[in-house]
């Protein structure tokens, strides 16, 4: 083993002990410090400023423990975390993914955090409190949840595929994506639309889904589930010859992928 990637490895072990420790953190700290009444005494104005700050809260949380530890690393937030850094090492944090699941009190919330090292995610860990589950892999070493690793299931034939997506906020964009649901269904076993991203691309790496797509997620939404999902031998993409974007985002195991991608394709999932 050559001495680089020895170094490689230490630092991949490095970023995954802390990414584990800051989500497990963040992760009480949301779950314990959660209003039991969130979402059904509060007004909607009011729940929405209470997960706003939770959202912040949980941000810094992760930041400070992770800039305590790597104080010239990077940061890319969904709160606004915005940091170069001097590293090359760049964490991707969204501090709650599924905030309207937090909000009502549903279980289908997690915490994403993954790290990128010049510019190519080597960690990757999803922490889903209310389901006691950490999710994580290091590029080229496997994914787990806890101690069991992951293998994304088999592909079924299409029409025997359950899927997961989401759905954006903006009315224009969830109209076209309504649009591609009634066209998609009638072809596949189902339909499931769980609320998180990170979730989604988690439960194909554990075969909970045997494929996900959506359109929309930003950089913080995939960016550790995606690695988890390849990981545990699952493919993603975007449009067909195409990395994941924002545009589409398309995560299922050899076989059912090309399928389910050509077929999006086709359908115009890609664009509002």
């Amino acid at each position: 083993m050559t001495q680089q990637l020895q170094a490689s490895q230490a630092l991949q072990a490095e970023l995954l002990d802390l990414a584990v420790a800051a989500a497990e953190r963040a992760g009480a700290f949301l779950r314990d410090g959660r209003p039991a009444d969130l979402g059904v005494a509060a007004t909607k104005t009011s729940a929405v400023d209470v997960v706003t700050e939770m959202d912040i809260a949980s941000e810094k949380l992760i930041t400070g423990y992770l800039g305590d530890h790597r104080p010239d690393d990077g940061f890319l937030g969904e709160e606004g975390a915005s940091v170069e850094g001097t590293t090359g090492v760049q964490w991707v944090i969204d501090p709650i993914d599924g905030t309207v699941n937090y909000l009502y009190g549903r279980p289908a919330w997690a915490v994403s955090i993954a790290a990128r090292k010049d510019g190519e995610t080597v960690v990757g860990v999803v922490h889903v409190p209310m389901q006691g589950e950490t999710f994580r892999a290091c590029l080229g070493e496997g994914a787990y949840v806890g101690e069991q690793p992951l293998k994304a299931g088999a592909a079924p034939a299409f029409g025997q595929a359950l899927l997961g997506t989401g759905f954006g906020y903006r009315e224009e964009r969830r109209i076209r994506q309504a649009e591609v649901v009634r066209q998609l269904i009638p072809q596949v076993r189902d339909i499931r639309r769980g609320g998180s991203a990170a979730i989604d691309l988690c439960d194909v790496a554990c075969g909970r889904l045997d494929a996900y797509y959506e359109r929309g997620l930003n950089p913080w939404d995939y960016a550790a589930g995606e690695l988890i999902a390849r990981e545990a031998g699952a493919l993603v993409g975007g449009r067909p010859g195409e990395e994941l974007s924002t545009e589409l985002t398309v995560a299922a195991p050899p076989g059912l992928f090309e399928t389910l991608q050509g077929k999006l394709d086709e359908l115009g999932a890609w664009h509002d």
